[in-house]
């Protein structure tokens, strides 16, 4: 399920900036060449990069690509380091949940005052805003996913699964991903997201 979700957000979030390339080369080949100008690229643009951040902050989780500042977490010991990586899944877990909850009020608010744009397409902001809020249930629903299993390894005692799956990705792990991906690039190999999952996180 996990490879499923991974892949349908990364293909949306594929197709919504091609997308907004295409929109943005033909506002810029209409300028140069007709003198006309749609005049709602750069605002679609904000739409885009908004409804596309949510989406990354799924594809981030899932692919472990978030930031985490780890300059003591090696030296610490397992059993620590194992009760952290837990309490950052389950913290990140309620902010997830914390953004959802208050962007729903935002669209509220939108929908009572009929907001719109300031812009010359004068676009009703409840629809751009709706879309960034399925973006952060998206969102919010994967942190509770992982904030569930990484509760449900800690109540098991399967610390290193959980370490291995929620920790750090260590210097180890990424030179493994970019040895594959460089082994697949040169064999022609099509890749899916569970093939970027170092080998350790795979036994």
């Amino acid at each position: 399920m996990k490879d499923a979700i991974e892949r349908w957000l990364g293909t949306l979030f594929g197709f919504i900036f091609v997308a907004l390339s295409c929109m943005v080369a033909v506002e810029t080949l209409a300028r140069k060449i007709f003198n006309f100008s749609l005049q709602g690229a750069d605002e679609l643009g904000g739409y885009t990069l908004a409804l596309g951040a949510t989406i990354a902050f799924s594809l981030a989780l899932m692919g472990r690509t978030h930031i985490r500042v780890d300059v003591f977490h090696d030296r610490l010991p397992s059993w620590l380091q194992t009760g952290l990586n837990w309490l950052s899944v389950v913290c990140l877990a309620a902010f997830a949940g914390l953004l959802a909850y208050l962007a729903w009020f935002v669209v509220q608010d939108t929908q009572a005052y009929q907001s719109v744009s300031q812009t010359p397409w004068a676009t009703p902001l409840q629809y751009p805003q709706s879309a960034w809020l399925v973006g952060l249930i998206m969102f919010a629903l994967v942190s509770f996913g992982f904030a569930l299993r990484a509760t449900w390894l800690l109540v098991r005692g399967d610390f290193r699964v959980l370490n291995l799956e929620f920790g750090p990705r260590t210097t180890k792990d990424e030179v493994d991903e970019e040895l594959h991906d460089l082994k697949a690039r040169s064999s022609g190999e099509t890749m899916s997201p569970s093939s970027l999952v170092p080998t350790g996180a795979q036994k």
